[in-house]
């Protein structure tokens, strides 16, 4: 479809949308005085056309004429307002399903009549109820999200975890692991705060560090202005890498494929001045004290529609005889769809790529969000026959400058004898 046609019937429905709620508020000010209820509707009108004047001005300028966090902000000003209003409208249209199921009844039976409120009385009447419902959960639903934004963002949890591996050698107990993963450097507005993650990782002391990737949104000089702060990762038995989707600029656009070559290739340098081991379908041996575990690193291998970039037969030759092998691969479908599968031997898959969505609920026993009816692993540790994988929560977002509920994550994973 043509571009400009989408970009009509997107603005049309971000009318339409702002029209319907605009009949809730209408209804629940409709008592009260009319300066009261000029300003309300100058206010939320006012805010309406701002809000699809910077949508269209998005649009129509070029991409490189605002940074992108000033984009991801401007983007998050005009998304979140409409999708709080689209969840009230929701709950709008939950009363005109009422309203319409009342006119049917009326066109076969005029002498049945909706009982009317009584005006006397402290009850509110259903329809001046129901937009009043609506407006408080599109209002809640976006000061959660501005919450998000302020305090989730940057919220670094460390997450302690213990994987029990029957083969692992006794030199390796309790050697523990910090994992970080999805950085999207891109995305960062505020770097003291992602300093603040960075040392709260170092003040564990990891024997070693790994990275599961998206180092980037789209572009290699995201990642600049943080090398600095993720040199300071550092492990005594090394620091080792791979790429996410994201690294390969794809979904970017570039001047030719030489241009997204020479991207790519300095997303992988940045990985070399940080002192980060990337591993592209290789393996390395991990020594402690004359024994050895093997630990596998692959390019980006997401199942459905995202990029097969990796080769795990070739990332694997060499690995056989490791008593131990721990692969790194960005995206957690992968392990269903052809760890386990053919790679039976591969004892602990790391995995980072959902962000738990950035949205969600986690609870002692319970945890939930909306990127599970996507990925049947999408969080935490997971476990069938003698195989493990562990998802990583992502260190920074994207698209969405914040979290609610599932919060940036640094695992510090424990390896035991099972």
């Amino acid at each position: 479809m043509n571009r400009s046609i989408i970009f009509l019937v997107l603005a049309f429905v971000l009318f339409a949308i702002d029209w319907y709620v605009w009949q809730a508020l209408r209804t629940v000010i409709r008592t009260a005085s009319p300066l009261t209820q000029r300003w309300v509707s100058g206010l939320y009108w006012g805010f309406s056309i701002l809000s699809l004047s910077a949508y269209v001005l998005i649009q129509l300028l070029p991409p490189d004429m605002f940074s992108r966090i000033v984009r991801n902000f401007i983007f998050a000003s005009i998304a979140l307002p409409y999708f709080a209003k689209l969840f009230a409208v929701l709950v709008l249209f939950v009363d005109d399903l009422r309203r319409l199921v009342q006119w049917v009844i009326s066109l076969f039976a005029p002498s049945v009549a909706p009982a009317s409120a009584d005006p006397s009385g402290p009850r509110i009447p259903r329809s001046e109820f129901m937009a009043t419902t609506a407006l408080v959960a599109g209002g809640s639903l976006l000061g959660t999200f501005a919450f998000g934004i302020i305090s989730g963002a940057h919220d670094y949890r460390i997450r302690r975890v213990k994987v029990a591996l029957k083969n692992l050698p006794k030199e390796f107990e309790g050697i523990r692991i910090a994992q970080l993963s999805d950085i999207h450097s891109g995305s960062f507005f505020n770097k003291t705060a992602v300093k603040g993650g960075i040392d709260l990782l170092m003040k564990e002391k990891p024997d070693l560090a790994f990275f599961t990737g998206d180092l980037v949104n789209d572009r290699a000089t995201e990642v600049k202005d943080y090398i600095s702060i993720f040199e300071k990762v550092k492990a005594p038995l090394g620091v080792y890498s791979v790429l996410g989707n994201h690294d390969y600029g794809d979904y970017a656009p570039f001047a030719s494929p030489a241009a997204r070559q020479q991207n790519l290739n300095d997303v992988k340098e940045a990985h070399r001045l940080m002192g980060w081991n990337l591993l592209l379908d290789q393996n390395r041996g991990i020594k402690v004290d004359g024994a050895e575990i093997g630990l596998i690193g692959i390019e980006n291998w997401g199942a459905g529609g995202f990029a097969k970039y990796g080769d795990l037969a070739k990332a694997y030759k060499g690995a056989e005889e490791y008593p131990v092998k721990i692969l790194l691969s960005h995206d957690p479908s992968h392990w269903q769809a052809q760890v386990r599968p053919q790679f039976r031997d591969i004892d602990l898959a790391l995995a980072g790529h959902t962000h738990g969505m950035q949205f969600g609920v986690e609870l002692p026993g319970f945890k939930w969000s909306p990127v599970q009816y996507r990925y049947k692993e999408w969080a935490g540790l997971y476990k069938e026959d003698d195989q493990f994988l562990y998802v990583n929560r992502g260190f920074g977002y994207i698209g969405y400058p914040g979290r609610v509920g599932i919060l940036p994550e640094i695992t510090i994973l424990e390896l035991v004898r099972g």
